[in-house]
């Protein structure tokens, strides 16, 4: 690993603030002109009660139509996220103030019941998070989303989680009773199997072998755990697939998927600052590659290509999953979500605690 051209912020992922597109005035933070011995942008909370808390998911990527987002911004600093474009309806950047400014939805549990209870609602699945980390360090002070749990299971609704920290196995015994009931899915994000890049590019997620550790802590426990290897990042990441499946598999997930990196909005901004920091030498091949996946562009927004890439190196990726899983997930279960208890429970208002 080379040695930085440029200062980087320690523990951050994106090292500038871009600018935020429905804002007249912008602010910035240059880690040039601070010591980073004795410099460090400290992470700010702001509870906030919105409305409603469950969205609707308008895309044909992704397997669950609607999802919930405890938090607004992450602490986890993934300098690739595709979330942080959204901090700019908050008023905040992209850069660092996704990182730095987050957004406590206190009242979540509350709205979610209040949804789950509504006439209308007909028992869809629901994922936690889906925008952002619902197991971001917060979580520990906080313990939104284990009450969000404790919802689900009281009312026998399906729920789906998706998450890059460990700390998941602090909720085992709420995600046991739901399991219980098969209402509920698991996957855990890796996207490598070593921790020293796992350290650049998601600077405060859990350790790779603490996120192995709640995938065995989950699967010993019977519970479904897939791994999503994402997203892929060309001269980072694709380089240890194989590895990183054998894992997985030994620590006991079903199956393992993968998505390919793209850099929408101003991630791409954002990305390239990054990267021209932390890996001076090969930064222009990392971009270059990322762009061969995209058509000759940083960003794909087309539906379906988008997450897969496309051309030739594209299809290399895809190959070596797909050998990957024949030969670590050669018979994966098929899961399916239990949507008939809602029903049972919600007619009259019964409870699974």
């Amino acid at each position: 690993m080379s040695e930085y051209s440029l200062p980087v912020l320690r523990g951050r992922g994106a090292q500038i603030n871009t600018h935020n597109r429905f804002d007249a005035h912008s602010s910035s933070v240059d880690p040039n002109v601070f010591n980073d011995e004795d410099f460090e942008v400290k992470t700010q909370f702001t509870e906030v009660f919105p409305k409603t808390i469950v969205n609707k998911v308008d895309s044909p990527d992704v397997p669950m139509g609607y999802s919930m987002n405890p938090y607004q911004g992450c602490e986890h600093g993934c300098v690739y996220c595709y979330a942080r474009n959204s901090h700019n309806y908050w008023g905040y950047s992209a850069g660092l103030e996704f990182e730095t400014q987050i957004l406590v939805k206190k009242n979540a549990p509350e709205l979610l019941r209040k949804k789950l209870r509504s006439k209308s609602w007909k028992g869809t699945p629901i994922m936690l998070s889906g925008n952002t980390d619902c197991y971001q360090p917060c979580e520990k002070k906080y313990g939104i989303t284990r009450r969000c749990l404790q919802v689900f299971l009281e009312m026998g609704h399906p729920v789906g989680l998706i998450t890059k920290n460990h700390m998941i196995t602090r909720d085992l015994d709420i995600i046991e009773a739901l399991h219980k009931h098969n209402l509920v899915h698991v996957a855990i994000s890796i996207n490598t199997i070593e921790d020293s890049v796992r350290q650049f590019l998601e600077p405060r997620t859990s350790t790779i072998a603490k996120r192995l550790y709640a995938v065995k802590k989950l699967s010993d426990r019977g519970i479904p755990v897939v791994v999503l290897a994402a997203p892929i990042v060309p001269g980072l990441t694709d380089h240890s697939i194989l590895p990183l499946a054998k894992a997985c598999a030994e620590a006991g997930a079903r199956s393992i998927n993968h998505i390919i990196v793209r850099l929408n909005g101003d991630i791409a901004q954002i990305f390239e600052d990054w990267v021209q920091r932390a890996f001076p030498d090969r930064a222009a091949k990392i971009l270059n590659q990322i762009k061969a996946l995209h058509g000759g562009t940083l960003n794909d927004s087309q539906w379906g290509r988008r997450m897969r890439g496309e051309g030739p190196y594209a299809k290399i990726i895809a190959e070596q999953f797909k050998v990957a899983r024949q030969k670590y997930f050669p018979d994966p279960p098929v899961f399916e979500f239990n949507r008939s208890l809602y029903q049972q429970l919600k007619k009259p208002q019964l409870s699974l605690f």
